[in-house]
C-alpha cells in the first residue's frame, strides 16, 4: 500500500540542545491536534467517505505519519545531549523519570494520548469540517512554537510543517465543495 523512502519528508536540523523547545514540540507528537491524531483520524474516516475524496484522506493521513517522524526527529535532536538538570529545568523531568529519552505519545503538559482525540462522525461533510479545524489548529500551534523558538534551523522545518497544514486545510475545503455538489444531484440506479 505504501512505499517507504528511508528519509524524512523535509530535512530536520537543530542548532543546539533545547529541552524546553522539545517539550513544546511534544504537543505535535501526542497532543489532541498533533500529527498522530491527524493521521489516525484521516485514515479512519476514509472508510466512510465517498469515493470521490477517499484518496485525499489516504494521501494526507499518510503524510501526517511523515510529519510525525519529523517531529520525533526534532524532539530527539533537541534532547539527546541534555543533562538531567536541563530536562528538569525544561519541565520534562517527569517524562524522563518514566521514559528516559524514549518518545511517548503525550501532550506538552504530559497528558497521555487518548483515542478520544480521533473524531469520526460518519457524515462526510461534518468529518471534513472537523479535518479543516484540525489542520488549522495544527497550523496555529506550529506558528506559536516558531514564535517561541530562537533556532533558525529548526524554524525552517517547522515552517515547512506549518505550510503543509495550510495545504491540507485547502485540500479538505476543496473536498467539502466536491461533496456539496454531489449531495444535491439525483442518483440513478
Amino acid at each position: 500500500m505504501w512505499v517507504y523512502e528511508k528519509k524524512l519528508q523535509y530535512p530536520v536540523k537543530v542548532s543546539t540542545c533545547n529541552p524546553t523547545l522539545a517539550r513544546f514540540l511534544i504537543e505535535q507528537y501526542g497532543g489532541a491536534d498533533g500529527e498522530l491524531a491527524a493521521a489516525l483520524r484521516y485514515l479512519n474516516q476514509r472508510y466512510t467517505i465517498p469515493d470521490k475524496v477517499i484518496g485525499l484522506l489516504n494521501d494526507i493521513g499518510t503524510e501526517e505519519f511523515a510529519h510525525l517522524e519529523m517531529i520525533a526527529t526534532m524532539i530527539y535532536k533537541l534532547t539527546k545531549d541534555a543533562t538531567p538538570e536541563q530536562l528538569k529545568a525544561a519541565g520534562i523531568a517527569p517524562h524522563y523519570v518514566n521514559h528516559d529519552s524514549a518518545l511517548f505519545y503525550e501532550n506538552a503538559a504530559g497528558v497521555p494520548f487518548t483515542a478520544s482525540y480521533i473524531q469520526a462522525k460518519g457524515d462526510p461533510i461534518a468529518d471534513l469540517y472537523e479535518d479543516i479545524a484540525a489542520e488549522e489548529k495544527a497550523r496555529a500551534t506550529y506558528q506559536w512554537i516558531i514564535d517561541l523558538s530562537d533556532d533558525p534551523d529548526l524554524n525552517d522545518s517547522l515552517a515547512f510543517l506549518r505550510e503543509r497544514e495550510i495545504v491540507h486545510s485547502q485540500r479538505f475545503r476543496e473536498a467539502v465543495e466536491i461533496l456539496k455538489d454531489e449531495r444535491g444531484k439525483k442518483k440513478f440506479f
